[in-house]
């Protein structure tokens, strides 16, 4: 019997690309830099790619946030602070939200249920201010953020700080739910829960990692749990 739902936060509960839209071009108008859709639509590839090679251990946190303005800046011929545009970006990230679609009816099905936890490889200031602006902190028992923790999913070391912190927790009682094969249906396949996989995108699958589910809109998660 599932008792403890964890969720993913970004393009599980609240949509992170149009989020990261707005913001990157908020940034560079308010830092004086040239910026289009087409240079909007290419540091959005080139931030999966960063969390991707930390997902495999192959950079570091503070290599994904600074790097991916120094791999844009370099393409587009720009001469910027990757600092000042990072600090900046993580401002206007952090105020304003917009739902996934689904997500609020989902949160308030699964509230009455189960214990809600979110797992979030986010950045922990700028998640809390995502989520109290969207109005859902008080639905979820912990907030479990890598920013503060040491780790980040999939690894290991995260979700048994995460355990942890559940009395009487069983890994047979657990889900965890999000949109990232990677680091959220890796790690909680590695870390013993049930995993379901939300792809609204239709993304491939990948065969080494198979999700327990998969829904493609949350209006499918009652059949789940």
């Amino acid at each position: 019997m599932i008792r403890h739902v964890f969720l993913d936060i970004d393009n599980t509960l609240l949509d992170f690309d149009q989020a990261e839209a707005v913001a990157i071009r908020k940034t560079f108008e308010t830092l004086g830099l040239p910026i289009d859709e087409a240079g909007i639509a290419r540091y959005h590839q080139i931030n999966i790619r960063q969390w991707q090679r930390l997902d495999l251990g192959e950079i570091t946190r503070e290599q994904v946030l600074y790097g991916r303005f120094e791999i844009l800046f370099r393409e587009l011929g720009l001469t910027a602070s990757a600092r000042q545009t990072e600090d900046t970006y993580r401002h206007y990230l952090g105020i304003g939200h917009f739902f996934v679609p689904g997500a609020p009816a989902a949160l308030a099905y699964l509230k009455e249920k189960y214990s809600l936890y979110i797992a979030s490889n986010g950045m922990a200031r700028t998640q809390y201010s995502r989520l109290d602006s969207a109005g859902i902190s008080s639905c979820f028992q912990e907030i479990f953020i890598s920013d503060t923790m040491g780790s980040h999913k999939p690894e290991q070391e995260y979700f048994d700080y995460c355990f942890s912190r559940i009395p009487g927790f069983l890994p047979d009682q657990a889900i965890i739910i999000g949109d990232n094969l990677h680091s959220d249906i890796l790690g909680g396949l590695r870390a013993g829960i049930h995993t379901c996989w939300y792809n609204r995108k239709n993304l491939a699958p990948e065969p080494d990692i198979v999700p327990e589910y998969t829904i493609t809109d949350w209006s499918q998660i009652q059949t789940v749990l």
